[in-house]
């Protein structure tokens, strides 16, 4: 399985050349590891924590930020099964953060509380998807 943790050089500059002073969506689709992976003197590396716990440290040590820079999680939803795609994708957390503007999301990246936390969300992650969406609103058809 390839892993996708954290973006590659050139989806990120792909990412910053998009508009960045309208809102957006991201949609973050996450599977665990088993144990969370530290590196080496880290000082939970011998800690022993699941994927779960070390993303849970990751989501409580970065909400402040979040919400500083104007963000929110406005759907979070639990996985079932797959009906159109790989069948063995599964996805341990899956949410959707609204951010006021990209600039607000590359604020947040670039906060160095964030760049401390953010070892955790690499140390719990097998895989995931994080995909920049443009809000169109709600109805009731598709398209």
């Amino acid at each position: 399985m390839t892993r996708f943790i954290d973006p590659e050089r050139a989806q990120f500059e792909a990412f910053k050349a998009l508009d960045r002073d309208q809102p957006i969506e991201m949609l973050n689709l996450v599977q665990f590891r088993g144990s969370a992976t530290y590196p080496a003197g880290h000082d939970l590396a011998e800690a022993g924590l699941s994927g779960a716990k070390a993303y849970a440290r990751y989501g409580a040590e970065t909400a402040p930020i979040l919400s500083r820079v104007g963000g929110a999680i406005v759907w979070r939803g639990g996985f079932e099964s797959v009906l159109i795609g790989p069948e063995d994708e599964r996805w341990d957390a899956i949410f959707i953060v609204r951010y006021p503007t990209a600039n607000a999301f590359l604020q947040m990246v670039s906060d160095p509380d964030y760049q401390r936390a953010v070892i955790h969300r690499q140390a719990a992650v097998e895989t995931s998807r994080l995909i920049r969406c443009a809000p169109n609103g709600s109805g009731a058809a598709f398209g």
